[in-house]
């Protein structure tokens, strides 16, 4: 998942059937608006949580050709495995973070041929800071990975629950949610010093905290669901130089809560399917929603921005059994192009000819 959290998706798991995710769809443009420094695109395919049938599409920019599952075709069929969470290029290798199959896959960034494996339980999302792969785990830990080695080197603990991270000022944020305790979240952030690899303290923020983003600022953004209770959604602003919460609001959010900060904006899913703009220069909101060509989306599931061209990503996970849809919009919220990918398509990665 995120966005796919595990103690609410296996509610959700018994109204959905999973699909097959094997495809050879075609691809829909609008117009062709790729960087010339870009080689192409990944989407990770979640899949169903428990069906073993996570994806790997990716679209190549110049030849405008769509592999549905570029790992399987580039390890002799090999499969992700269940629920793959996570995927960031990090010099020349990409990261995989396998929920399900307790698994971190290290591949080629532009072949996707398998370097190495490494066992994480309950791993989650990663994030990259001088020469380490930060991976949170479940079990209330982030793993430390050297990415030259690709050995784990420690264990850091947090929180309960571990969700996304994000590194801001030199400083690793992690939003423990306490996720697996319906009616008793977590509400904290821990901040890792990346010198030392050690907590140093918790910031109190809305219960539940799952996603994270950093504007150029000094603000780290928290996105967070509540107890489904008492405590509604919301989103938290803190100070990446004093660890101070500055802000909270609670906009109307959605289940699924990508958020994205690029240039002065940072964007996020509402309750009603519309992609929020919030102006981190001003920090006003700025637009109720960004897609400004009445295209719609049933399921917005992740976000993703191009800080070479500006380009803003949206995917679509419609019921979350189908294969999805990936929409390329340009700054101002019109469509450029849109790609088929598969099951629950959760996260986005851009790689470099």
């Amino acid at each position: 998942m995120k966005q796919i959290k595990l103690s609410h998706l296996l509610i959700a798991i018994t109204f959905v059937m999973v699909l097959a995710s094997c495809h050879k769809d075609k691809i829909i443009p609008k117009t062709d608006n790729p960087t010339a420094t870009r080689a192409g695109l990944y989407v990770l395919n979640q899949g169903g949580f428990g069906s073993n049938n996570s994806t790997l599409t990716y679209y190549d920019y110049t030849t405008k050709q769509l592999t549905a599952d570029l790992l399987s075709s580039a390890n002799g069929g090999s499969k992700i495995g269940d629920t793959g969470n996570d995927i960031e290029i990090y010099g020349s290798k990409m990261y995989i973070i396998v929920n399900n199959s307790n698994r971190v896959d290290v591949v080629n960034a532009k072949t996707g041929k398998l370097i190495k494996q490494d066992s994480v339980h309950q791993c989650r999302s990663v994030a990259f800071y001088k020469g380490n792969a930060f991976i949170t785990s479940y079990d209330g830990n982030v793993a430390v990975m050297d990415t030259t080695t690709l050995a784990i080197s420690k264990y850091i603990t947090v929180g309960r629950n571990p969700e996304q991270l994000v590194v801001s000022n030199d400083k690793l944020y992690v939003a423990n949610s306490g996720g697996l305790s319906f009616g008793n979240p977590d509400k904290t952030v821990s901040v890792i010093d990346l010198t030392s690899l050690s907590e140093t303290k918790k910031i109190t923020v809305t219960a539940d905290p799952v996603s994270l983003a950093a504007d150029t600022y000094g603000n780290v953004y928290v996105i967070s669901l509540g107890d489904f209770a008492s405590v509604k959604a919301g989103i938290t602003i803190i100070d990446n130089k004093t660890d101070a919460v500055k802000s909270q609001m609670a906009p109307s959010l959605g289940y699924n809560i990508p958020i994205v900060a690029q240039g002065d904006f940072v964007y996020y899913v509402t309750a009603d399917n519309k992609i929020a703009v919030y102006n981190a220069k001003t920090q006003t909101a700025a637009q109720a929603n960004f897609i400004t060509d009445g295209t719609a989306i049933t399921t917005p599931y992740a976000l993703a921005a191009d800080a070479l061209s500006g380009e803003i990503f949206v995917t679509d996970a419609k019921d979350y059994a189908s294969n999805g849809t990936l929409y390329a919009f340009d700054k101002t919220g019109k469509l450029e192009y849109s790609i088929a990918v598969g099951i629950n398509p959760g996260k986005i990665a851009f790689v470099n000819k």
